[in-house]
């Protein structure tokens, strides 16, 4: 791990102790979900939704499970020996779970991650858990896009990353403008997939993009 990822590392577990010092209770997570459920006009302690709010608590740990995980820390063990290997390494498909920050409605597409190693490659399961780690957040799709790259960019220190990621957003198709069937496209090429066009068309067709 390079000298800039190690002090990432090590500034976000400050960060998550100091969050954790924060933190609310179990209980008082769960009586924030009694206190929307009386403000939708219902009663929380009627027999159907009286285990509701350990249920609500206990698929919010799911759901935003990235917080406690460092994709930093989980792109740090890579492997020299590749024989040679330059070419490209995609991994496409990744299915995606997020969450928009704004509505706190799910967010559910897939990613496809790429990089041309420069002497350093990564177990593609890495590949894949960082995609999870950050998406398992609140998040924004352009962010969440930019995050998963530079992250990549910075501890592998490849020639290129490529990030596509296509997704629908519930925040648009159950409510607002109700328009079902709408997926958002975002992308973060750098090095020479932004460089070089021929490169970059070649990560494109790969993903079925061209």
């Amino acid at each position: 791990m390079n000298r800039k990822a190690f002090a990432l590392v090590a500034a976000a577990e400050e960060h998550r102790q100091n969050n954790a010092k924060h933190r609310p209770s179990r209980e008082e997570a769960e009586e924030a979900v009694r206190t929307l459920l009386r403000w939708a006009g219902e009663d929380p302690t009627r027999e159907g939704l009286r285990g509701t709010p350990d249920r609500v608590v206990r698929s919010y740990e799911e759901f935003f499970a990235g917080y406690a995980e460092d994709p930093v820390e989980i792109l740090s063990r890579t492997f020299d020996e590749t024989a040679g290997y330059h070419e490209m390494v995609l991994l496409k498909g990744i299915r995606l779970e997020s969450h928009c920050e704004h509505h706190m409605v799910p967010i559910i597409g897939v990613a496809h991650v790429a990089y041309l190693p420069q002497s350093r490659v990564v177990g593609i399961s890495k590949l894949a858990r960082v995609v999870e780690a950050f998406a398992k957040r609140l998040q924004i799709q352009e962010k969440l896009t930019a995050e998963i790259a530079n992250a990549i960019d910075l501890v592998l220190e490849p020639r290129g990353v490529a990030v596509v990621i296509e997704a629908s957003h519930q925040c648009m198709t159950t409510r607002g403008v109700h328009k079902p069937g709408v997926d958002m496209v975002t992308s973060r090429m750098l090095g020479d997939f932004r460089e070089h066009a021929e490169t970059r068309r070649e990560f494109l067709a790969l993903i079925g993009k061209s």
